[in-house]
């Protein structure tokens, strides 16, 4: 049997601490040699066909496959499924959401990013694009440091009211908007961007002194949200060299592998340095790996199949 999960049924299983300790485990798991793929084939019209295979992480014994149709004017804008296979015998566990699944694990996964290289007194947050996927940075950081305070930027001012509105309640903090990105970040001590932008918003000069960035929208080629100005002068972390450098920040800026220091699970085995000097700018800026998919689509289901939530139906019937 196959256990179906919505999107509403996710968000009432998942729990972001719960989901930070799967990843962090996921960053810094042994790697066993499998080569993931993410495959982007455009179709006609303004969307975008991806899928990304398979997701495996060391002892889980499932992996994924995902399959996401992208369009940007649609709300919303990403759709599809995420397939959760037995890893003994290739039955089909579950599908879930995987829209759900994509900002839980890309928002989470970059809230560890951001706290590994923010200054340990940055408690001021600008985000720039009031979607899902900054909504659960702001959840997971909130697990993770204490927050004071948070200016919010969108292309659509309620949304951008809404969410400002939504995390200062959460977090006890002040909370406002700014109608233009480089206002949004000006002395903020982290900066989230997470966008469908195809030409920078921020440059070196945006950015304040000792500032970390983070940013979620360079994930195809021809997406950017960073001047190169910015790139070249920071200490640069992805979560996949040749893929930064294939379609992610180092792509879209015309940039190549020297211009990154290293990966987030370098960063967290200790293999390589994060924030050198307290002033220097540090960015993160995932492209996005199929693992991050398992980690989130396995907590999950044990937990679906713990509280006995979801449809179960027959495929092969």
């Amino acid at each position: 049997m196959t256990l179906l999960l919505s999107r509403s049924e996710l968000e009432s299983l998942l729990v972001p601490a719960e989901c930070l300790d799967a990843l962090r485990r996921g960053f810094t798991s042994a790697e066993d040699g499998t080569v993931p793929r993410r495959v982007v084939a455009k179709v006609p019209g303004q969307g975008t066909a991806t899928a990304l295979l398979p997701g495996v992480v060391e002892d889980i014994p499932a992996y994924t496959v995902k399959v996401n149709a992208k369009f940007p004017g649609s709300r919303p804008a990403l759709r599809g499924v995420v397939c959760l296979h037995d890893l003994g015998s290739g039955e089909l566990l579950a599908l879930l959401d995987s829209a759900t699944v994509t900002a839980w694990r890309t928002g989470l996964a970059a809230a560890l990013g951001t706290h590994a290289l923010a200054r340990p007194a940055a408690d001021t947050v600008a985000v720039i694009g009031a979607g899902a996927q900054a909504e659960l940075v702001m959840r997971g950081l909130a697990e993770l440091r204490p927050l004071r305070g948070l200016t919010v930027c969108d292309l659509d001012a309620e949304r951008a009211a809404a969410f400002a509105g939504r995390h200062g309640e959460r977090l006890g903090a002040e909370a406002s908007v700014a109608a233009d990105p480089r206002d949004a970040v000006r002395g903020a001590g982290i900066v989230v961007v997470a966008t469908w932008a195809r030409r920078p918003l921020l440059h070196a000069t945006d950015v304040a002194p000792g500032a970390h960035v983070t940013s979620l929208g360079a994930d195809e080629p021809g997406k950017a949200e960073l001047g190169a100005d910015l790139l070249e002068g920071a200490r640069v972390v992805v979560d996949d060299v040749p893929l930064a450098v294939e379609m992610g920040v180092l792509a879209g800026a015309g940039l190549d592998v020297k211009h990154a220091a290293g990966t987030l699970r370098d960063l967290l085995l200790g293999e390589v340095p994060g924030r050198v000097k307290d002033g220097e700018v540090t960015v993160y800026a995932p492209v996005g790996l199929p693992w991050q998919d398992l980690a989130l689509s396995w907590t999950a289901y044990r937990a679906a199949r713990a509280a006995g939530t979801g449809t179960e139906v027959d495929l092969l019937a």
